[in-house]
């Protein structure tokens, strides 16, 4: 079979590695791509999310499963596109995907339904919002749309509030993701990240996650993409994931199918820990970046069967076999990232020679006259894997400490939370 991987980060180079040591796969094709997914497969000049071009490429090369790793072509309706040409297909609908492309639909889908989340408020102009916040009150203001991780601002008071929809709404810090914003109330404890796969009938969780989502050590700074996760999160114990699992995963693609948007794929629920129990910060319609890569490396079994089992709507004939030990990657970021930053250094150091317990996953890079050079503002993952979560997060940043670029930035207390 030959496999295309739609996309170019480190997910996809997560996905286009796991996928390409299946014995039912002949040959993997990556789009975009990146100087990382070129080693484990042929990379395409497509844009992920131009969607006819993909569709032709997949055609005309016989592509028999196609993977899709970002959200914007999910959004856009390539599901449906490769549906409605015969070809098969792992994700959701755009009708489904609407879950994350929409924070204001996905927040009035959990109030209809009963799903735990923070009390919130959408809203299109600013004038409402001066109605709406405290003074005293700190909460959360997020633009609706896709703003690639990003459009997230923590406020402590009213005034940061205002401030922070003005930047979304009027300066269009997000561009169009920001026409709406939900203002939510300020949740507090440890955040987890839930992945499922889910034919919409059947739910098969992967083992838990912890990201890292602030740009510095402590969990201090802007909001990123991400600069690391773990895996598993102790945090997150067998009775808190079954309680997800039965009160917030199960109960959302009932409640997807109730609204007519059969969702099949991979459902994604970044949760707060609260006093009060599991609650639903956001769903996304996609896998993770970078939860990906630490659970990719943890999982024993061929994952290319999950992907066909989904979308023959057999999911409850698969179960998934899980490596004990945790995993830890530490993501590299240009310096600036999340904000302006350089591209085109080039990175030396990334041959890691005999090491099996560590893999560099690209992100952000380019191949250019035989150089390896950044490309992005996250520009590599570095995931290892060790005995305890101590070993893991020394044979991360072992390997972290032999790879050199001009204006490195990264996180130096990654898995921390799990000791």
């Amino acid at each position: 079979m030959r496999v295309l991987v739609v996309g170019g980060g480190g997910r996809e180079h997560a996905l286009a590695w796991k996928i390409a040591k299946s014995p039912l796969v002949k040959k993997v094709y990556c789009a975009p791509g990146n100087a990382g997914t070129a080693s484990v497969a042929e990379n395409i000049e497509i844009p992920a999310d131009n969607v006819n071009a993909l569709l032709q490429f997949a055609t005309v090369t016989g592509i028999g499963l196609t993977v899709v790793g970002p959200e914007q072509p999910l959004v856009k309706g390539i599901v449906d596109s490769f549906e409605e040409s015969g070809l098969r297909v792992f994700g959701p609908s755009q009708r489904a995907a609407e879950i994350e492309g929409s924070k204001v639909f996905c927040k009035d889908l959990m109030k209809k339904y009963g799903i735990p989340t923070a009390r919130y408020e959408s809203f299109d102009s600013l004038d409402q919002v001066k109605l709406f916040t405290k003074e005293d009150e700190p909460v959360v203001v997020k633009a609706s749309g896709l703003a690639a991780g990003k459009g997230v601002i923590l406020c402590s008071n009213g005034e940061e509030a205002r401030s922070a929809v003005q930047s979304i709404m009027q300066e269009k810090a997000f561009g169009n993701a920001g026409n709406q914003v939900v203002i939510e109330e300020f949740l507090t404890g440890q955040e987890v990240s839930l992945l499922a796969f889910t034919d919409g009938k059947t739910v098969l969780p992967l083992d838990s996650a912890q990201d890292h989502k602030a740009a510095f050590d402590g969990d201090k700074g802007p909001n990123t993409g991400g600069m690391g996760a773990y895996s598993p999160a102790p945090v997150f114990t067998d009775e808190l994931k079954q309680q997800v699992i039965d009160e917030i995963m199960i109960p959302t693609v009932r409640a997807m199918a109730k609204e007519s948007r059969f969702y099949r794929g991979i459902l994604y629920a970044g949760l707060m820990l609260t006093e009060s129990g599991p609650k639903v910060l956001e769903f996304n319609a996609r896998f993770g970046d970078p939860e990906t890569q630490p659970i990719m490396m943890r999982i024993k079994n061929d994952i290319v069967p999950i992907f066909e089992a989904c979308i023959d709507g057999i999911l409850s004939t698969q179960t998934l076999q899980w490596k004990q030990e945790p995993t830890v990657c530490v993501v590299m970021a240009a310096k600036g990232y999340p904000d302006s930053y350089d591209k085109g250094k080039e990175i030396t150091g990334l041959n890691l020679g005999e090491n099996q317990q560590a893999v560099v996953f690209h992100a952000g890079t380019k191949l250019e006259n035989g150089k390896v050079l950044t490309d992005g503002g996250r520009v590599l993952g570095v995931t290892a894997i060790g005995s305890d979560i101590n070993q893991a997060i020394k044979n991360a940043y072992s390997a972290v400490d032999k790879i050199k670029w001009d204006g490195i930035h990264y996180r130096k207390d990654i898995g921390n939370k799990a000791k």
